[in-house]
């Protein structure tokens, strides 16, 4: 035979079909990481991702699966917020190093003033080196 065989991807696999040259799975689930469909198609199933992914123009399609994966995993690890939970920590993450930054800030701005006590704006590099009695 000379016709080259291909493997079947991941939801050809997972589905149990043959897998055909213009197969909408085959660039965004191949066949050495079968998990990968099987978290987006219990989440989501195989149709209506199929759909999305049809629906997209080519260019975009390899993203939207990631998308696809990203969120089903998070549903799988955090079924009552997924991705959002994620987030929601990042936001309080930020939220909390913002106020820790505006602490430290606060602390500078007293330990400038402490060593410059006059209101003037000289300091002691504007009055040259100063020597030792």
């Amino acid at each position: 035979m000379t016709s080259t065989t291909r493997s079947r991807c991941a939801a050809c696999k997972y589905l149990r079909r043959r897998c055909s040259s213009d197969c909408i799975f085959s660039p965004y689930f191949p066949s050495d990481n079968p998990q990968r469909f099987s978290c987006v198609h219990r989440i989501y199933g195989a149709s209506n991702v199929g759909k999305m992914l049809q629906k997209l123009p080519v260019h975009l399609r390899a993203e939207a699966a990631n998308s696809l994966y990203f969120e089903a995993h998070s549903r799988q690890e955090d079924p009552v917020y997924g991705c959002v939970g994620i987030i929601t920590n990042l936001h309080e993450e930020i939220h909390d190093v913002e106020n820790e930054l505006a602490k430290i800030q606060a602390h500078l701005g007293i330990h400038r003033h402490s060593n410059n006590p006059e209101d003037g704006e000289t300091s002691q590099s504007d009055h040259g080196p100063q020597q030792q009695q």
